[in-house]
């Protein structure tokens, strides 16, 4: 089948750079693809990488923008121009409203192919929290406003922040993240078992955090948390995968049966073997951890922001917890560790929310019919 939509992925970061919103887009590449999408990543080169490189069959182009902040900025969106007019996208997809989008929107004024805007977060750290507190950050949002074709909005908090802007209902479309529901499912409670041994964990039960150590996913309050916890529940073990700028100061501050496991290239044994998953966040979009540890069936406590709030319902599918209370999370962990017939029911029904509704496939085939529209194109 010869493609038919070409689109242009603007991004900070990208493989092999591991966080939420790179996961995400390297999971969607191939879907995409399958359905007639071809797709030009063109991202920033933070580490000695090839410029250009085919990373699971999806080309790559890392730009190097030396130098402070603004300066950085500008020569990534000066410097992506000449990629963008070679490839000749038919859309421009950018992961976030900062230089991604700045980006988009200058390629746009040469190229004239429309822009899509995905903001990454919401709330006090978010996307458009920083455009307002920035000196240019007016210009910006008005340029937004006025030429990005098409917004995704993936959770109410970031969907009523885009409305606050004047973004017109027509321009907003809901599309979630996805997770890949086949590669993060639940195990048996014989092979739980076998993960663990082979994983060398240890815990009864056993907690799991997921994501890269820095100040926003409050992990130091879910430390604060677990030292209460022990007193109480002597024989559980936390787990925590990623890395990032706060490695350092949490492992110095972390007790007792804590294990920093660092990153990993494949997250789905360590959810598989974990009993509890929790998402101590100060601010989020829709954490792709959340999504995969609820996929794997496991019992999650999160904190009330960005799009936690829209999936999880109170002791229904999970546990909502104020963000920044250690007492809030100790609370939620508690109850989950002392009741196995709640953890085991809220696992089950975390799974069949994630399948219901936040499929990896369903998100493409949406990406893919938003593209097709916004380009006017037939998607095939």
């Amino acid at each position: 089948m010869t493609p038919e939509i070409r689109v242009a992925m603007l991004i900070q970061r990208y493989l092999p750079h591991v966080g939420g919103a790179e996961r995400q887009l390297a999971s969607l590449c191939p879907l995409l693809a399958a359905q007639g999408v071809t797709v030009q990543v063109v991202t920033r080169m933070h580490v000695p990488l090839p410029p250009n490189e085919i990373i699971d069959g999806v080309p790559v182009c890392r730009i190097r923008t030396p130098g402070p902040k603004v300066i950085s900025s500008f020569l990534f969106s000066l410097r992506s121009q000449a990629v963008l007019r070679r490839f000749r996208p038919d859309v421009l997809h950018a992961h976030e409203l900062l230089s991604p989008s700045t980006t988009a929107l200058l390629a746009k004024t040469f190229l004239g192919k429309p822009v899509l805007a995905k903001p990454l977060r919401g709330g006090t750290l978010g996307d458009i929290a920083k455009l307002k507190s920035r000196r240019s950050g007016a210009l910006r949002i008005r340029s937004l406003r006025r030429s990005v074709d098409a917004f995704v909005a993936i959770s109410d908090e970031i969907d009523a922040e885009l409305r606050e802007l004047g973004i017109p209902d027509r321009s907003i479309h809901r599309i979630p993240n996805g997770v890949d529901t086949d590669r993060f499912q639940p195990v048996t409670p014989d092979r739980k078992t076998g993960l663990r041994r082979e994983l060398n964990l240890d815990g009864d039960p056993l907690v799991v955090f997921s994501g890269r150590l820095a100040p926003e996913k409050g992990v130091d309050i879910l430390l604060a948390a677990w030292a209460d916890l022990l007193r109480e529940i002597p024989r559980a073990g936390l787990v925590v995968l990623g890395d990032g700028p706060e490695h350092d100061s949490l492992t110095r501050l972390a007790g007792e049966r804590v294990r920093f496991v660092g990153p990993v290239d494949d997250v789905a044994p360590y959810l598989q073997a974990a009993d509890i998953f929790v998402l101590p966040s100060l601010t989020e979009g829709l954490s792709n951890s959340l999504l995969e540890a609820m996929a794997s069936g496991l019992a999650v406590v999160a904190t009330s922001v960005g799009g936690a709030r829209d999936i999880i319902i109170q002791e229904q599918n999970g546990f909502i917890a104020e963000p920044g209370k250690a007492q809030n999370l100790l609370h939620a962990i508690l109850v989950l560790c002392r009741d196995t017939e709640l953890k085991q029911r809220l696992g089950v029904e975390a799974r069949r929310t994630i399948v219901d509704g936040y499929a990896l496939p369903t998100v493409a085939a949406r990406l893919t019919e938003l593209y097709g529209e916004i380009s006017g194109l037939k998607v095939p």
